[in-house]
């Protein structure tokens, strides 16, 4: 089965690739640069490109990873993707070109109002998915064209997913988020060996993702947002009571969005 590999791009992002023989896809190529030197390094043939969501940094490499040789590209039906061929929604499912991956589609706006993730099993590695700027380790993405309803439906349904699920986001966020997890979660041990943990991998420089979801379900706060000290901390912070899990995610994002 393709092995997943991380290729960096600007300060903070990840464009993830799978190779598999002579064949490689990407998932979100924001910079064809960094691409185009690893499938020149390496003797690859691209053969296609699947994208979550709209925003430049995601999508940015498109036209010119396209301008050596047309490949699918995979997208949210919703977006507008540069020279998108495939337009995808909750219900889609595609074998990746080349690569003989099964993935999955599932609706997952409120960081845009198309997003989406794509879900499926690794031989190697079990249960993955792609989830953009839906879900980051320790954290999730601002509500950029969404709502705090919508952000929260998606991420619950990402929860609801199996726990040995790899989750491939698209940022180096890691330690910043948990800081504020720290912040808003103080009593939470997992979050502290978690801190510690991911601090030392970033020191030998190594990526802190793809996370495990049980991981995040121990200490994402945003994932844990309806869990009665998560709520207490989003109420003490906001200055007024929060009656629901929408609510306490609501307060708990604006609280990142200063933090």
């Amino acid at each position: 089965m393709a092995a997943i590999i991380p290729i960096p791009a600007f300060t903070d992002n990840y464009i993830w690739l799978l190779r598999e023989g002579g064949n490689a896809v990407v998932v979100d190529p924001g910079d064809a640069c960094p691409v185009i030197d690893y499938l020149d390094r390496e003797g690859l043939e691209l053969t296609a490109i699947v994208n979550t969501h709209h925003h430049g940094d995601h999508v940015g490499g498109n036209d010119a990873l396209l301008a050596r040789g047309d490949v699918p590209v995979f997208g949210p039906a919703r977006e507008r993707i540069p020279r998108r061929t495939h337009a995808l929604s909750e219900g889609d499912s595609i074998e990746v070109p080349g690569i003989g991956l099964q993935l999955e589609v599932l609706d997952v706006p409120g960081h845009t109002a198309g997003h989406i993730a794509y879900v499926g099993v690794h031989d190697d590695t079990g249960p993955i998915a792609f989830v953009g700027d839906t879900l980051f380790a320790c954290g999730c993405g601002r509500l950029f064209e969404g709502t705090a309803r919508d952000m929260w439906s998606s991420l619950s349904k990402l929860a609801a997913l199996d726990p040995e699920s790899s989750m491939y986001c698209a940022h180096e966020y890691t330690v910043s988020n948990l800081r504020f997890a720290l912040a808003a979660d103080p009593h939470n041990v997992n979050v502290q060996e978690r801190m510690e943990r991911e601090q030392a991998r970033r020191a030998r420089g190594e990526p802190t993702v793809p996370s495990r979801l049980h991981d995040e379900l121990r200490t994402n706060p945003f994932l844990r947002a309806g869990e009665a000290s998560l709520m207490a901390s989003a109420a003490a912070h906001a200055g007024h009571p929060v009656s629901d899990p929408v609510a306490s995610f609501a307060a708990l994002r604006a609280w990142k969005d200063r933090f």
